[in-house]
């Protein structure tokens, strides 16, 4: 096996010696590359944004732009990387540099090569310049003490299309670069998914696909795991199937790639996604992981439980489904067995026609909620034929709201009965004061929640 390199701006890279916990950004970093900056190491100031190139949605490649502190370095191997360098230089700045510098985009100039390269990734969206929209999302996991954002969405606004000549424009017209296997201490990208599942029951390995939540545990809690198991780049992970009675997620699929892919299919998942972090986040961050790792504050779980979803489980002893409802069995535990893998996420049809999905948190977006309460409601000739309530943030995982459900279904959808089975729903749970809210503050959003859906809905 050849020695695992990655091409930087243009230039092939050795990853010799970069085995884990070295992150993407210290890498880069060690190479001279010091535009992208350590501002938060777990994915929320933006800084340390690079470019990747990836399999797209709607071109052969796209330009995705990622957190390079949570990346392990080796998950790189094979990979294209543009850094803020890569883009531009005094003396030939790109589109996004220029009007940066000529709309005073920048001050201190810590935060700036990180927005250059979020920014870029959406100058060369494929779509951005036929509707000459600039999705100011692009921008949600970048941050700026000192500059205000003003000039910086101004920069943003002020992009016309790339220039037929633009390099980087025309890269995104061929595939991205073959994903071949990598072994190197600590890490391993196997081609098969049986040799995934093989080395998942070693002890210490442990799956790795986005970082989103592995990267801030290596970062900030010290974590060392023995083995890293590549699974993002499986085929059998990253299918997305539409058909009559469900649709399968694919659990290698990231976050903006299931939203772009579903194209407005589940509406549920459509209210949830602009509330999930930020673009750079969601850009690693897959589907697979969020559910895997249990958290009781995750944003996923609540809107894929009252969809009633199911998890397909693999393993090298076989397949097995799962209902979601019966994953979580504590605090950050499910039913995973050692050596067994997430492999897809079904969700059953037809959905329900009334849906909805209410974060409570202190930021309206890029926060962690505090209360996440998600919806799916069938109402016929004005009773209530099904109900399923998902939530989040109330228990040490997330649950279902099984008696307000009860409360609601064969009963007329009015508000005397919207009221009954709020107050049911704020009885659920086990809330408990922290420092995202109080517990009498959950109970009250859990409460008003019911009523504010049956408002939206129309039939007040």
């Amino acid at each position: 096996m050849e020695q695992p390199q990655v091409t930087v701006n243009g230039e092939a890279r050795s990853l010799v010696g970069a085995e884990p916990p070295t992150s993407a950004l210290d890498w880069l970093r060690s190479l001279g590359l010091t535009g992208a900056k350590e501002g938060c190491a777990e994915g929320e100031c933006g800084a340390c944004s690079v470019l990747v190139a990836r399999a797209g949605v709607d071109a052969p490649t796209e330009w995705t732009a990622v957190n390079a502190c949570l990346v392990p370095a080796a998950a790189l191997a094979d990979q294209e990387v543009v850094t803020s360098e890569g883009l531009g230089g005094p003396e030939n700045l790109h589109p996004v540099q220029q009007e940066l510098a000529v709309r005073g985009g920048s001050q201190c100039g810590y935060c700036t090569p990180g927005f250059v390269c979020s920014m870029a990734a959406e100058y060369y969206r494929p779509g951005r310049c036929e509707s000459g929209v600039f999705d100011e999302h692009a921008l949600s996991g970048n941050l700026c003490r000192c500059t205000g954002y003003r000039p910086i969405v101004d920069a943003a606004d002020a992009l016309r299309t790339p220039a037929p000549g633009d390099h980087l424009s025309f890269r995104t017209t061929a595939p991205p670069p073959a994903v071949t296997p990598v072994r190197m201490p600590g890490y391993a990208r196997p081609a098969e998914l049986a040799e995934v599942l093989a080395l998942l029951g070693e002890p210490g390995a442990v799956p790795l696909a986005g970082a989103t939540d592995l990267g801030v545990e290596v970062n900030l809690r010290g974590s060392r795991p023995g083995l890293l198991v590549a699974v993002d780049h499986l085929p059998e992970l990253r299918v997305l199937t539409r058909g009559e009675e469900y649709v399968d997620i694919g659990a290698g699929l990231s976050l903006t790639e299931v939203e772009r892919r579903l194209d407005g299919a589940v509406p549920l998942l459509d209210e949830v996604f602009p509330q999930f972090a930020s673009r750079l986040i969601r850009n690693g961050a897959t589907i697979g992981g969020n559910v895997g790792t249990a958290s009781p504050i995750g944003d996923l779980p609540p809107a894929l439980l009252a969809l009633d979803a199911t998890l397909t489980l693999v393993s090298a002893a076989g397949e097995r489904t799962v209902p979601l409802v019966d994953y979580f069995t504590g605090y950050r535990e499910t039913v995973l067995r050692p050596g067994e893998l997430i492999a897809s996420v079904r969700i059953p049809l037809p959905l329900a026609s009334l849906t909805g999905f209410h974060k409570i948190a202190k930021r309206r977006y890029d926060d962690i909620s505090s209360v996440a309460i998600a919806f799916a409601i069938d109402v016929v000739d004005g009773v209530v034929s099904r109900a399923a309530i998902g939530l989040g943030g109330v228990a040490a995982t997330p649950i279902r709201a099984t008696a307000a459900e009860e409360a609601l279904v064969g009963r007329s959808w009015v508000a005397d009965v919207v009221a009954e089975a709020g107050a049911i729903l704020s009885r659920t749970g086990t809330p408990i004061d922290d420092h995202r809210a109080s517990a009498a503050y959950r109970e009250a959003m859990l409460e008003t929640s019911l009523e504010k859906l049956f408002f939206e809905s129309g039939d007040a």
